[in-house]
Protein backbone atom coordinates (compact mmCIF):
# COMPACT_ATOMS: atom_id res chain seq x y z
CA UNK A 1 0.00 0.00 0.00
CA UNK A 2 1.34 3.66 -1.08
CA UNK A 3 0.12 6.52 -0.14
CA UNK A 4 0.83 10.47 -0.84
CA UNK A 5 1.28 12.75 2.55
CA UNK A 6 1.15 16.41 2.58
CA UNK A 7 2.66 18.43 5.49
CA UNK A 8 4.28 21.76 6.31
CA UNK A 9 6.26 20.87 8.85
CA UNK A 10 7.98 17.15 9.41
CA UNK A 11 7.66 15.18 12.59
CA UNK A 12 11.45 15.01 13.76
CA UNK A 13 11.21 11.42 13.23
CA UNK A 14 10.07 12.20 9.70
CA UNK A 15 13.33 14.45 9.22
CA UNK A 16 15.64 11.60 10.25
CA UNK A 17 14.07 9.17 7.59
CA UNK A 18 14.29 11.58 5.32
CA UNK A 19 17.98 12.64 5.57
CA UNK A 20 19.07 8.94 5.51
CA UNK A 21 17.01 8.75 2.43
CA UNK A 22 19.24 11.75 1.00
CA UNK A 23 22.56 9.71 1.69
CA UNK A 24 21.63 6.52 0.23
CA UNK A 25 20.37 8.24 -3.18
CA UNK A 26 23.61 10.06 -2.72
CA UNK A 27 25.78 7.21 -2.69
CA UNK A 28 23.54 5.51 -5.20
CA UNK A 29 23.56 8.36 -7.52
CA UNK A 30 26.79 10.30 -7.02
CA UNK A 31 24.84 13.20 -6.19
CA UNK A 32 23.27 15.16 -3.90
CA UNK A 33 19.85 14.96 -4.84
CA UNK A 34 18.52 17.82 -2.44
CA UNK A 35 19.67 21.86 -2.55
CA UNK A 36 21.14 23.46 0.43
CA UNK A 37 18.24 25.62 0.39
CA UNK A 38 15.94 22.52 1.31
CA UNK A 39 18.33 20.71 3.46
CA UNK A 40 17.84 23.63 5.80
CA UNK A 41 14.42 23.47 5.84
CA UNK A 42 14.41 20.03 6.13
CA UNK A 43 17.21 20.41 9.62
CA UNK A 44 15.71 23.59 10.94
CA UNK A 45 12.30 24.32 9.70
CA UNK A 46 11.44 26.25 6.59
CA UNK A 47 8.87 29.12 5.18
CA UNK A 48 5.16 28.43 6.25
CA UNK A 49 4.00 28.45 2.97
CA UNK A 50 6.41 25.50 1.97
CA UNK A 51 5.67 21.69 1.23
CA UNK A 52 7.12 18.38 2.10
CA UNK A 53 5.63 15.77 0.13
CA UNK A 54 6.13 11.88 1.45
CA UNK A 55 5.91 9.20 -0.48
CA UNK A 56 5.22 6.04 2.12
CA UNK A 57 5.48 2.60 0.91
CA UNK A 58 3.81 1.02 3.88
CA UNK A 59 5.49 2.39 7.34
CA UNK A 60 8.60 3.35 4.79
CA UNK A 61 9.21 6.60 3.09
CA UNK A 62 10.10 5.78 -0.46
CA UNK A 63 10.24 9.11 -1.63
CA UNK A 64 10.24 12.98 -0.56
CA UNK A 65 9.64 16.08 -2.67
CA UNK A 66 9.59 19.99 -1.51
CA UNK A 67 7.59 22.63 -2.59
CA UNK A 68 9.37 26.14 -2.71
CA UNK A 69 5.97 28.73 -3.41
CA UNK A 70 7.39 31.79 -2.04
CA UNK A 71 9.33 33.44 -5.32
CA UNK A 72 6.21 35.45 -7.23
CA UNK A 73 7.38 36.29 -9.65
CA UNK A 74 9.14 32.52 -11.20
CA UNK A 75 6.53 30.82 -9.75
CA UNK A 76 7.11 27.42 -7.31
CA UNK A 77 10.11 25.38 -7.65
CA UNK A 78 9.74 21.28 -6.79
CA UNK A 79 12.92 18.91 -5.47
CA UNK A 80 12.20 15.23 -5.38
CA UNK A 81 13.86 12.36 -4.50
CA UNK A 82 13.11 8.38 -4.55
CA UNK A 83 14.39 5.61 -2.31
CA UNK A 84 16.94 3.28 -4.15
CA UNK A 85 14.98 0.44 -3.28
CA UNK A 86 11.89 1.79 -4.66
CA UNK A 87 12.74 3.04 -7.66
CA UNK A 88 11.37 1.86 -11.60
CA UNK A 89 7.83 1.96 -9.72
CA UNK A 90 6.30 4.84 -11.29
CA UNK A 91 6.87 6.72 -7.82
CA UNK A 92 8.71 9.41 -9.39
CA UNK A 93 5.68 10.09 -11.45
CA UNK A 94 3.24 10.19 -8.25
CA UNK A 95 5.76 12.90 -6.65
CA UNK A 96 5.77 15.26 -9.64
CA UNK A 97 2.09 14.85 -9.95
CA UNK A 98 1.60 16.01 -6.60
CA UNK A 99 4.02 18.63 -6.78
CA UNK A 100 2.09 20.18 -9.54
CA UNK A 101 -1.52 19.98 -7.62
CA UNK A 102 0.04 21.46 -5.11
CA UNK A 103 1.51 24.00 -7.03
CA UNK A 104 -1.91 24.69 -9.37
CA UNK A 105 -2.37 27.94 -10.90
CA UNK A 106 1.26 28.92 -11.17
CA UNK A 107 3.97 27.16 -13.29
CA UNK A 108 6.02 24.60 -11.61
CA UNK A 109 9.84 24.54 -12.18
CA UNK A 110 12.09 21.24 -11.53
CA UNK A 111 15.62 21.21 -10.56
CA UNK A 112 17.98 18.27 -11.91
CA UNK A 113 21.45 17.55 -10.21
CA UNK A 114 24.15 16.20 -12.15
CA UNK A 115 22.52 16.36 -15.63
CA UNK A 116 21.98 12.92 -15.48
CA UNK A 117 19.89 10.74 -18.40
CA UNK A 118 17.47 9.31 -16.03
CA UNK A 119 16.37 12.71 -14.58
CA UNK A 120 16.13 14.48 -17.93
CA UNK A 121 13.59 11.33 -19.31
CA UNK A 122 11.62 12.02 -15.80
CA UNK A 123 11.45 15.48 -16.92
CA UNK A 124 10.51 15.18 -21.05
CA UNK A 125 7.82 12.54 -19.52
CA UNK A 126 6.43 14.78 -17.83
CA UNK A 127 6.40 17.58 -20.58
CA UNK A 128 9.10 19.49 -19.17
CA UNK A 129 11.73 20.96 -20.87
CA UNK A 130 15.43 22.18 -20.16
CA UNK A 131 15.34 25.98 -19.13
CA UNK A 132 18.12 26.94 -17.22
CA UNK A 133 21.24 25.14 -16.23
CA UNK A 134 24.39 26.11 -13.35
CA UNK A 135 27.57 24.59 -13.96
CA UNK A 136 29.93 23.47 -11.58
CA UNK A 137 33.08 24.75 -11.92
CA UNK A 138 36.33 23.18 -10.24
CA UNK A 139 40.44 23.86 -9.99
CA UNK A 140 43.62 22.34 -8.54
CA UNK A 141 44.67 24.50 -5.55
CA UNK A 142 48.28 23.02 -5.62
CA UNK A 143 48.58 24.89 -8.99
CA UNK A 144 49.65 29.17 -8.91
CA UNK A 145 47.48 31.02 -7.52
CA UNK A 146 48.65 34.89 -8.20
CA UNK A 147 48.36 37.21 -5.12
CA UNK A 148 45.51 39.19 -4.57
CA UNK A 149 45.59 43.39 -5.95
CA UNK A 150 43.51 45.53 -4.12
CA UNK A 151 42.46 48.94 -5.44
CA UNK A 152 43.70 51.91 -3.36
CA UNK A 153 41.58 52.19 -0.54
CA UNK A 154 40.01 48.43 0.15
CA UNK A 155 41.00 46.47 2.96
CA UNK A 156 40.01 42.87 3.91
CA UNK A 157 38.60 41.76 6.86
CA UNK A 158 37.00 38.50 8.13
CA UNK A 159 33.27 37.89 9.12
CA UNK A 160 32.15 39.30 12.91
CA UNK A 161 29.15 37.05 13.97
CA UNK A 162 26.24 39.67 15.96
CA UNK A 163 28.01 42.66 14.49
CA UNK A 164 28.19 42.62 10.09
CA UNK A 165 24.54 40.47 9.42
CA UNK A 166 22.76 43.29 8.86
CA UNK A 167 24.73 45.41 6.51
CA UNK A 168 26.07 42.01 4.70
CA UNK A 169 22.36 41.80 4.11
CA UNK A 170 22.34 45.18 2.31
CA UNK A 171 24.95 44.45 0.34
CA UNK A 172 24.18 41.09 -0.86
CA UNK A 173 20.68 42.72 -1.96
CA UNK A 174 22.68 45.52 -3.68
CA UNK A 175 25.60 42.87 -5.50
CA UNK A 176 22.36 40.39 -6.60
CA UNK A 177 19.97 42.85 -7.28
CA UNK A 178 19.24 41.13 -10.60
CA UNK A 179 19.54 37.53 -9.27
CA UNK A 180 16.52 35.57 -8.89
CA UNK A 181 17.62 33.57 -5.89
CA UNK A 182 20.50 34.64 -4.06
CA UNK A 183 19.20 38.69 -3.99
CA UNK A 184 16.04 37.55 -2.13
CA UNK A 185 18.26 36.59 1.03
CA UNK A 186 17.02 37.58 3.91
CA UNK A 187 18.61 37.98 7.59
CA UNK A 188 17.16 34.98 8.58
CA UNK A 189 18.70 33.14 5.50
CA UNK A 190 21.94 34.05 6.78
CA UNK A 191 21.03 33.50 10.18
CA UNK A 192 20.52 29.77 9.57
CA UNK A 193 23.49 29.18 7.57
CA UNK A 194 25.54 30.70 10.58
CA UNK A 195 24.07 27.79 12.30
CA UNK A 196 25.24 25.15 10.26
CA UNK A 197 28.13 22.75 11.21
CA UNK A 198 30.51 24.21 8.62
CA UNK A 199 29.88 27.64 8.79
CA UNK A 200 33.06 29.60 10.11
CA UNK A 201 33.63 33.20 10.08
CA UNK A 202 37.83 32.61 9.34
CA UNK A 203 36.69 32.06 5.91
CA UNK A 204 34.11 34.85 5.54
CA UNK A 205 36.36 37.80 3.75
CA UNK A 206 34.55 41.24 3.90
CA UNK A 207 36.18 43.57 1.41
CA UNK A 208 35.83 47.56 3.69
CA UNK A 209 36.05 50.97 1.65
CA UNK A 210 36.24 54.18 3.84
CA UNK A 211 34.41 51.45 6.80
CA UNK A 212 31.87 50.11 4.79
CA UNK A 213 31.35 47.38 2.78
CA UNK A 214 32.20 47.10 -0.52
CA UNK A 215 32.14 43.44 -1.30
CA UNK A 216 32.54 39.54 -0.24
CA UNK A 217 33.69 36.37 -0.63
CA UNK A 218 32.25 33.48 1.53
CA UNK A 219 33.93 30.62 1.51
CA UNK A 220 32.83 26.54 2.30
CA UNK A 221 34.35 23.63 3.54
CA UNK A 222 32.81 20.02 2.66
CA UNK A 223 33.55 17.32 4.84
CA UNK A 224 36.18 18.80 6.65
CA UNK A 225 35.96 19.99 10.95
CA UNK A 226 33.06 17.17 11.44
CA UNK A 227 31.10 18.80 8.66
CA UNK A 228 29.70 16.47 6.02
CA UNK A 229 31.84 13.59 7.36
CA UNK A 230 29.65 11.05 5.36
CA UNK A 231 30.86 12.21 1.75
CA UNK A 232 32.61 9.66 -0.18
CA UNK A 233 35.19 12.02 -1.14
CA UNK A 234 38.20 14.29 0.31
CA UNK A 235 37.54 17.52 1.60
CA UNK A 236 36.39 20.19 -0.50
CA UNK A 237 36.39 23.95 -0.62
CA UNK A 238 33.81 26.19 -2.09
CA UNK A 239 33.71 29.57 -3.75
CA UNK A 240 30.12 29.98 -2.19
CA UNK A 241 29.44 33.35 -2.91
CA UNK A 242 31.23 36.27 -4.30
CA UNK A 243 29.31 39.53 -4.24
CA UNK A 244 30.49 43.14 -5.41
CA UNK A 245 28.89 46.53 -4.44
CA UNK A 246 27.62 48.20 -7.72
CA UNK A 247 29.76 50.92 -7.32
CA UNK A 248 32.97 48.50 -7.11
CA UNK A 249 32.49 46.95 -10.50
CA UNK A 250 35.04 47.24 -12.96
CA UNK A 251 37.77 47.88 -10.10
CA UNK A 252 39.19 44.56 -10.19
CA UNK A 253 37.80 43.75 -6.72
CA UNK A 254 35.66 40.43 -7.47
CA UNK A 255 38.98 38.83 -9.05
CA UNK A 256 41.34 39.89 -5.94
CA UNK A 257 38.44 38.76 -3.72
CA UNK A 258 38.33 34.99 -5.08
CA UNK A 259 41.72 34.85 -4.93
CA UNK A 260 42.09 36.02 -1.09
CA UNK A 261 39.03 32.96 -0.34
CA UNK A 262 41.15 30.31 -2.63
CA UNK A 263 44.58 31.14 -0.94
CA UNK A 264 42.69 31.01 2.26
CA UNK A 265 40.54 27.54 1.17
CA UNK A 266 44.38 26.28 0.37
CA UNK A 267 46.58 27.52 3.55
CA UNK A 268 43.62 25.23 5.19
CA UNK A 269 45.12 21.76 3.83
CA UNK A 270 42.49 21.64 0.70
CA UNK A 271 43.51 20.20 -2.42
CA UNK A 272 40.50 21.36 -5.10
CA UNK A 273 37.84 24.00 -5.25
CA UNK A 274 34.52 24.35 -6.87
CA UNK A 275 31.60 26.48 -7.46
CA UNK A 276 28.21 26.91 -8.95
CA UNK A 277 27.88 29.45 -11.58
CA UNK A 278 24.76 30.32 -14.30
CA UNK A 279 25.59 28.78 -17.79
CA UNK A 280 24.13 32.26 -18.75
CA UNK A 281 26.36 34.51 -16.57
CA UNK A 282 29.65 34.56 -18.96
CA UNK A 283 31.03 37.42 -17.32
CA UNK A 284 31.72 34.90 -14.08
CA UNK A 285 32.53 32.24 -16.53
CA UNK A 286 34.92 34.26 -18.14
CA UNK A 287 36.84 35.11 -14.59
CA UNK A 288 36.43 31.98 -13.11
CA UNK A 289 38.26 30.37 -16.40
CA UNK A 290 40.82 33.12 -15.58
CA UNK A 291 41.83 31.91 -12.64
CA UNK A 292 41.71 28.08 -13.35
CA UNK A 293 38.34 26.63 -12.81
CA UNK A 294 37.06 24.48 -15.63
CA UNK A 295 33.35 23.14 -16.21
CA UNK A 296 32.64 20.22 -14.21
CA UNK A 297 29.40 19.37 -14.09
CA UNK A 298 25.77 21.09 -14.67
CA UNK A 299 22.40 21.31 -12.38
CA UNK A 300 19.19 21.50 -15.18
CA UNK A 301 16.02 23.05 -14.16
CA UNK A 302 12.84 22.14 -16.03
CA UNK A 303 9.71 23.79 -16.76
CA UNK A 304 7.26 23.15 -19.46
CA UNK A 305 6.83 25.16 -22.24
CA UNK A 306 4.95 28.68 -22.22
CA UNK A 307 2.36 28.81 -19.65
CA UNK A 308 0.70 26.12 -19.17
CA UNK A 309 -1.16 26.14 -15.77
CA UNK A 310 -4.18 25.16 -14.38
CA UNK A 311 -6.80 28.08 -15.13
CA UNK A 312 -9.85 27.08 -12.97
CA UNK A 313 -10.75 24.90 -9.87
CA UNK A 314 -12.59 22.99 -12.32
CA UNK A 315 -9.93 22.03 -14.53
CA UNK A 316 -7.95 21.34 -11.27
CA UNK A 317 -10.41 18.84 -10.03
CA UNK A 318 -9.84 17.10 -13.55
CA UNK A 319 -6.24 16.98 -13.07
CA UNK A 320 -6.07 15.52 -9.82
CA UNK A 321 -8.36 12.76 -11.26
CA UNK A 322 -5.88 12.25 -13.93
CA UNK A 323 -2.81 12.15 -11.24
CA UNK A 324 -3.96 9.56 -9.28
CA UNK A 325 -5.40 7.53 -11.92
CA UNK A 326 -2.45 7.45 -13.87
CA UNK A 327 -0.14 6.45 -10.77
CA UNK A 328 -1.92 3.04 -10.03
CA UNK A 329 -1.71 1.96 -6.62
CA UNK A 330 -0.54 5.47 -5.02
CA UNK A 331 -3.29 7.22 -3.38
CA UNK A 332 -3.41 10.56 -1.77
CA UNK A 333 -3.57 11.50 1.66
CA UNK A 334 -4.03 15.19 2.98
CA UNK A 335 -2.20 15.68 6.41
CA UNK A 336 -1.82 19.37 7.55
CA UNK A 337 -3.07 20.86 4.75
CA UNK A 338 -5.73 20.13 1.51
CA UNK A 339 -3.99 19.48 -1.45
CA UNK A 340 -3.12 22.92 -3.27
CA UNK A 341 -2.70 24.96 -0.10
CA UNK A 342 0.68 26.78 -1.01
CA UNK A 343 0.07 28.69 -4.36
CA UNK A 344 -0.33 25.86 -6.95
CA UNK A 345 1.21 24.63 -10.14
CA UNK A 346 0.26 23.02 -13.03
CA UNK A 347 2.55 20.05 -15.08
CA UNK A 348 1.90 16.62 -15.50
CA UNK A 349 4.85 14.44 -14.88
CA UNK A 350 7.17 12.03 -15.35
CA UNK A 351 5.92 8.80 -16.04
CA UNK A 352 8.33 6.66 -14.56
CA UNK A 353 10.28 6.97 -11.28
CA UNK A 354 13.08 4.94 -12.56
CA UNK A 355 14.98 7.92 -12.15
CA UNK A 356 18.93 6.86 -10.61
CA UNK A 357 19.24 10.64 -10.38
CA UNK A 358 16.42 12.69 -8.59
CA UNK A 359 14.96 15.62 -9.44
CA UNK A 360 15.83 18.82 -7.22
CA UNK A 361 17.09 22.13 -6.81
CA UNK A 362 20.72 23.98 -6.35
CA UNK A 363 21.35 26.90 -3.87
CA UNK A 364 20.89 30.05 -4.57
CA UNK A 365 24.40 30.27 -3.75
CA UNK A 366 25.01 29.73 -7.16
CA UNK A 367 28.15 31.73 -6.88
CA UNK A 368 28.20 34.70 -9.37
CA UNK A 369 30.25 37.68 -9.30
CA UNK A 370 28.40 40.78 -9.46
CA UNK A 371 28.72 40.81 -13.32
CA UNK A 372 31.66 42.87 -14.05
CA UNK A 373 33.19 42.45 -10.73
Amino acid sequence: MTEIRIAERLTSKQVAAVLELVKLATDEDGVAPLSEHVMLHLRYGGDRLARNVLLMAGSEIAGYAHLDPTDPVEGPSGELVIHPAYRRRHFGLALVRALSVEAGLHQLRLWAHGDLPAAGRLAAAAGFERVRALWQMRRSLQAQLDKPRLADGITIRTFRVGEDEDEWTALNRRAFASHPEQGAWTRADLDLREMEPWFNPEGFFLAERDGKLAGFHWTKIHGQDGEETDHAHQAIGEVYVVGVDPAERGSGLGRALTLVGLRYLRSRGLFQAMLYVDETNTPAIRLYESLGFMHWGTDVMFARPGRQAIQDEGERDVLEDAVWQATDAVTTQETSARLGGAAEAASSSPRTASSSSSVSGRSAAATAVSTSA
